[in-house]
């Protein structure tokens, strides 16, 4: 299972995740992320005019997904995966940027040109500016169990213990530092 959760965490583009306003209302924001592991977290970057991060400053529960389709026509369930998760959200401290920002950065803009052309500066991700970066911090973790599901058409989940599963998911880590792609949210 930890195989499969470094290949999820890898090989998803994006992270949905929901989050609930102070009047009750749900809403869901897909965002391109960098993951940790060791506890396994996630980082991404948003406006905190943003509709989650608004949603984040009022309470920082969250639940998400990542998913793999697969890359044809037609289903093939072996490629297809997926996971669940739910926990804590918070803006990443201006004393915690030198340590997130490169982290985020690198992974999501691996080619050193992109990565300078996009990246934003510190000054830019604490107040008065409009961005941050966000850390997720994992409180529980399922895959989808795609073991029967050609047999009977069930969708099931299997928990997976974070203890038991964050030193081997890093260790499967193929730069030893992050990985996911993309860049940071510019809003709703």
């Amino acid at each position: 299972m930890a195989d499969r959760t470094g290949r999820l965490l890898d090989g998803a583009r994006y992270l949905n995740l929901a989050t609930v306003s102070p009047g009750g209302r749900p809403w869901v924001a897909t965002l391109e992320y960098a993951w940790l592991g060791d506890p396994l977290r996630f980082l991404f970057g948003s406006a905190v005019g943003s509709r989650h991060s608004r949603d984040i400053a009022s309470s920082p529960l969250v639940g998400g997904s990542l998913f793999l389709a697969g890359n044809g026509t037609g289903l093939d369930v072996a490629a297809v995966d997926g996971a669940q998760f739910t926990g804590t959200c918070s803006e990443v401290g201006a004393h915690d940027l030198d340590r997130y920002r490169p982290v985020f950065y690198e992974a999501v803009f691996p080619d050193e040109r992109e990565r300078a052309r996009w990246m934003l500066p510190k000054s830019s991700l604490r107040e008065p500016a409009e961005h941050r970066l966000y850390l997720v911090e994992v409180e529980r973790w399922w895959l989808i169990d795609t073991r029967t599901w050609e047999q009977d058409r069930v969708d099931r989940r299997m928990e997976l213990p974070l203890a038991e599963l964050d030193a081997r998911v890093v260790s499967t880590k193929s730069t030893g530092r992050c990985s996911g792609r993309g860049t940071p949210s510019r809003g709703d």
